[in-house]
């Protein structure tokens, strides 16, 4: 079973770091996901309607991603946390985009409780996964290009396998050698928080409400929970 880690010099510097591992096994991703559907039109109603709307960078929880990504080197206005750029997204154009049914359950409840979230294939995930500050040597293969490697810069948070970066700038964009489509059975979906002394409550209600999303199409569902002490 993959194991997930964060490195004692990420638990350091982010000692109140909270992830939610889901993992889901036997997923059925070609089937309808009726609940999935209706999450995404009940978000993009409720922003048509003016009783919701993403939360912004100058939301507490997104503003500390900004500070955090500032402290390893990127500009987060430049290169975005996933939840940002989605909801800047959202906000921009009233709806979210239909990637497949697995990304379209984290993306809604990313948006909606304002946390970064990811997912890798793990039939395509080598050995373990650290979360941890990246040294210059590592590739990366971005979601949608895999043509191109880039390095990390030294000093980068990643998540990396065995094999190479599987998302860089901690939660920016995942890799396409691990990217979710319809075929992927067996995933672990990652949600995030900086603050869990002030939003693990939350953390652990949106992997609830990401659990309910894949159970359906799912023949298991598990959630740990992963912090500077322990691994998931």
């Amino acid at each position: 079973m993959t194991a997930f880690r964060i490195s004692p010099a990420v638990a350091d510097a982010f000692p109140d770091a909270l992830i939610a591992v889901v993992t889901a096994t036997g997923l059925r991703g070609h089937e309808p996901w009726p609940a999935t559907a209706t999450a995404l039109a009940d978000l993009e109603q409720q922003l048509a309607d003016g009783t919701w709307q993403p939360a912004d960078e100058n939301a507490p929880r997104i503003e500390a991603w900004h500070t955090a990504y500032r402290s390893f080197g990127t500009n987060p206005r430049r290169i975005r946390p996933s939840v940002d750029a989605l909801g800047r997204r959202m906000a921009k154009k009233g709806a979210l985009p239909r990637i497949n049914p697995a990304v379209d359950s984290y993306n809604a409840v990313s948006i909606r409780r304002g946390l970064p979230a990811g997912a890798f294939d793990l039939d395509h995930v080598t050995g373990d996964v650290d979360i941890r500050y990246a040294d210059g040597s590592e590739t990366f293969t971005p979601l949608g290009e895999p043509d191109t490697v880039e390095n990390p810069k030294p000093g980068e948070i990643i998540y990396t396998d065995t094999t190479d970066v599987l998302s860089r700038h901690w939660n920016h964009r995942d890799a396409h050698r691990t990217r979710v489509t319809e075929d992927s059975t067996h995933v672990a979906f990652v949600l995030e928080t900086l603050h869990a002394s002030r939003d693990g409550q939350l953390l652990k209600i949106a992997a609830g409400e990401l659990q309910e999303l894949l159970a359906p199409n799912a023949e298991q569902t598990t959630v740990h929970y992963l912090d500077s002490d322990a691994s998931a």
